[in-house]
């Protein structure tokens, strides 16, 4: 069986300093203050590296960044964080090489438990190989990590798996040890020549499903412009949020360019309904929880949207009416008839937000409620910060999205369904939501998938996405907690 070890750090990804991942669990499982500090310390373990000290740098990024830290929440910032940006950094000439061969083991100085999900789910390897962390009786990482020398406990680890036959092939940086244990080596960047083996060339798997806060990976430079924009963007945020409940809806537009924003409209919205007829179902992607708000705001009117579960601040920050569902199909059906009979509403068929180019699978419930019938495609863009959470805080989505310096919305308004294309024309309600879903993935150019709202909480956070709606003293107690460190 033909074998190939490859190094993760420098070779199959294109950057060889693991810094920013660090920085990621550093914000991810234990918040500001210690990103701030792994920042600081960032010159020292620049320097260690500059004058051959690279494993003690690499050691000291390991005790910063996690010490303290429970071994499951590592687990789930790695599964959860930083498989996308994992996936953006992927050097695809090292990726063909390493994908041709039957047998495929990955190396990597970082901590295993950070880099083995998205090793093995979205690159294929079969083993994978980097220091291991020492986890107290208690579940918590100690900070430290097995074997004095790093690179010599890897290939100790190599050669026990190789015990029978060396491997075929090693991927590497020069100075990587275990590639003396292949019968053959080669070293990046010069990969390109690199005769592949003739299995046919699959992509990674791509990331459906990702968490996590930070929009862009926090590189020195990146993180330092966080930090130094987070008080701005908090007092930013507050003023966006005060002035825009305040203001009427007609205003909104207008108050959106003048603190920042942009909102992309295409399309023809339909009129508002008529007195004496039902409403339009507005039926929208679901992109972040600002969604019906800027529909709303486009529209300049408030119309009600359909919630599954939000937190009770986000409810009580919400300057249009949200219509909670109970999640039982016939009490839904009858809420969401009474609301139409009123006049037009949102609905989100997908159930939850999802942040990459795909579609979750429609809830085919609208479908039979009305023929009346709007897709509307929702996308938005944003700088920092991501407004939406299955870890966190959901109370803290519609702050983050406003920290933002510019957030843009793109929304485009299709067609109203003709009556041939709903279920008074004898479809079934699957057919229209699976249609709906089609037309708007095309328009906005995703990809469709059979994915639930469950199968993201499941993956993301390990449960089933039911929010605990505490009181909104406790939320508040949450947002204040995060925000405090910035003001000291």
């Amino acid at each position: 069986m033909d074998s190939v070890v490859s190094e993760l750090e420098g070779t199959l990804l294109k950057g060889r300093d693991p810094f920013s991942y660090f920085m990621l669990v550093a914000f991810e499982a234990s918040g500001l203050l210690r990103f701030a500090l792994l920042l600081i310390l960032w010159p020292v373990i620049w320097l260690m590296d500059m004058l051959g000290m690279g494993e003690y740098g690499l050691k000291l990024m390991v005790f910063v960044a996690i010490a303290g830290v429970s071994e499951s929440e590592i687990e789930s910032v790695a599964r959860a964080v930083l498989p996308k940006f994992y996936l953006d950094d992927i050097d695809m000439e090292a990726w063909k090489v390493f994908s041709s061969y039957d047998k495929r083991v990955v190396v990597t100085k970082m901590p295993r438990i950070m880099a083995e999900r998205f090793v093995k789910e979205h690159l294929r390897a079969d083993e994978v190989i980097g220091s291991e962390l020492v986890i107290s009786r208690f579940g918590f990482a100690t900070g430290f990590v097995k074997g004095n020398i790093i690179d010599s406990y890897i290939s100790s680890r190599v050669a026990k798996l190789f015990i029978d036959e060396k491997p075929c092939l090693g991927q590497g940086r020069v100075t990587s040890s275990f590639l003396s244990l292949c019968k053959e080596q080669i070293h990046t960047p010069c990969m390109t020549n690199q005769k592949q083996h003739g299995h046919q060339l699959v992509r990674p798997l791509p990331v459906i499903f990702h968490d996590g806060r930070l929009v862009k990976r926090p590189t020195p430079s990146m993180a330092l412009l966080i930090i130094l924009w987070m008080p701005i963007g908090i007092v930013l945020a507050a003023v966006r949020i005060l002035v825009g409940l305040m203001l009427p809806m007609w205003a909104k537009p207008y108050l959106s360019k003048m603190l920042g924003g942009k909102v992309i409209v295409k399309g023809k919205p339909p009129p508002p309904a008529s007195s004496g007829n039902s409403g339009v179902l507005f039926v929208c992607t679901h992109r972040t929880l600002m969604d019906p708000v800027v529909l709303s705001t486009v529209l300049r009117r408030k119309i009600p949207a359909v919630t599954y579960s939000i937190s009770r601040l986000s409810e009580i920050l919400s300057p249009i009416p949200t219509v909670r569902l109970t999640r039982i199909r016939d009490v839904d059906a009858d809420q969401i008839k009474r609301e139409l009979a009123r006049g037009d509403l949102v609905v989100c068929p997908e159930g939850t937000t999802c942040r990459e180019p795909f579609l979750l699978r429609f809830s085919a419930l609208f479908a039979e409620l009305t023929d009346q019938i709007v897709p509307v495609a929702m996308n938005y863009r944003v700088g920092f910060f991501h407004a939406t959470t299955a870890r966190g805080c959901k109370a803290l989505d519609p702050i983050f999205f406003f920290m933002n310096p510019r957030p843009v919305y793109e929304v485009t308004f299709l067609s109203q369904l003709p009556v041939e294309a709903t279920c008074s024309s004898g479809k079934s309600p699957h057919d229209v939501a699976n249609h709906v879903q089609r037309i708007l993935a095309a328009t906005l150019g995703f990809e469709c998938t059979n994915f639930t709202r469950k199968d993201k909480y499941r993956v993301l956070a390990g449960n089933d996405g039911t929010v605990s709606h505490t009181s909104f003293a406790n939320q508040l107690k949450k947002v204040v907690s995060t925000v405090k460190p910035f003001f000291h």
